[in-house]
């Protein structure tokens, strides 16, 4: 993907140089490989900043969520498959005007999961490169050659909406979306484990959960002004690490989703002790689907179904 990022230099200089927009939201390269970070390009002379690979897997759409619809900036946001669908809940959710965004859209064709690779090499690592579909890793006195499709994220592995769902110019041609892929053997395993088996994969799970919120900050869906556990009149959840305030916190985070959420994977890519934590709202985007045949982001003319009533729903 590597080969976007001159056109997307290009659209991106173009709309500010026109005022077609005053802001462009998108990557630049981090202080650490692997690590690129958002960054907000209000110039033609910022553009030379950006950058685009396979390291670009934090969701732009969670940086719409401060812009009040009454607020008049136009705002460009380059957008992959993911982002394009949580942009969708942004503007179904009227937390921005369709009016206000030029999405450029990238075809996206995987994200590389960064401990994956590390956790291949005892060495520090100092640099990463890509060509095609290589990951070059290099660090001091080695060098070697890793398969991007064997690193990809766990939710990019089997996403099957790559291509952005609603763009006003897209930087390449559409990919072909990935086929005959079964999003939910790991949430169907779970569903067949005994309650008692079930309980203590939860308690595993959640046992290393510091309380950081790390998940909720990353998560472009957790936009309330004041989250539940921060509550304090009436105060619905305790602040510490209580096992049963941990799973309070992620359970109840994860039906605030339901029906939202996009599998971005945003929320697995923040937390620092690596828990798993699409594990919860995979399960909740799997029951939407068989339900009501909902897929979160899909379309700007359809409401989600806990937001929708029909005389045909299951109870």
């Amino acid at each position: 993907m590597i080969e976007y990022i001159n056109k997307i230099k290009e659209i991106s200089e173009r709309l500010l140089k026109e005022g077609i927009v005053d802001i462009i939201i998108g990557f630049r390269k981090g202080t650490m490989p692997m690590m690129n970070e958002p960054c907000f390009a209000k110039s033609p002379e910022d553009i030379k900043n950006l950058v685009w690979d396979s390291n670009c897997g934090i969701n732009l759409a969670n940086y719409l969520t401060n812009y009040s619809a009454d607020r008049k900036e136009k705002i460009g946001i380059i957008a992959k498959g993911c982002d394009s669908r949580n942009i969708v809940n942004h503007i179904i959710e009227n937390k921005i005007k369709r009016d206000q965004l030029f999405i450029i859209g990238v075809p996206c064709k995987g994200m590389v999961d960064r401990r994956k690779i590390v956790s291949i090499f005892e060495r520090e690592i100092k640099e990463v490169t890509e060509e095609k579909n290589k990951i070059i890793v290099k660090s001091d006195g080695f060098e070697k050659i890793l398969k991007k499709a064997e690193v990809l994220q766990e939710n990019c592995a089997i996403c099957i909406h790559r291509n952005p769902v609603v763009y006003d110019e897209l930087v390449a041609d559409l990919v072909e979306e990935q086929k005959d892929v079964d999003r939910y053997e790991d949430v169907r395993r779970i569903e067949a484990m005994p309650v008692e088996k079930k309980y203590k994969l939860f308690d595993d799970l959640l046992s290393a959960c510091i309380r950081c919120y790390a998940c909720r900050n990353a998560c472009p869906l957790c936009y309330c002004p004041t989250c539940f556990v921060d509550e304090s009149r009436p105060q619905w959840v305790g602040k510490s690490i209580n096992p049963v305030d941990i799973r309070t916190f992620h359970f109840l985070r994860a039906f605030h989703c339901a029906g939202r959420c996009t599998d971005c994977g945003a929320c697995e890519s923040a937390c620092p002790m690596d828990i798993k934590v699409r594990t919860f709202t995979k399960k909740l985007e799997k029951d939407c689907f068989e339900l009501y045949g909902w897929e979160a982001g899909m379309s700007l003319d359809e409401r989600p179904p806990l937001d929708t009533y029909k005389f045909d729903y299951p109870d």
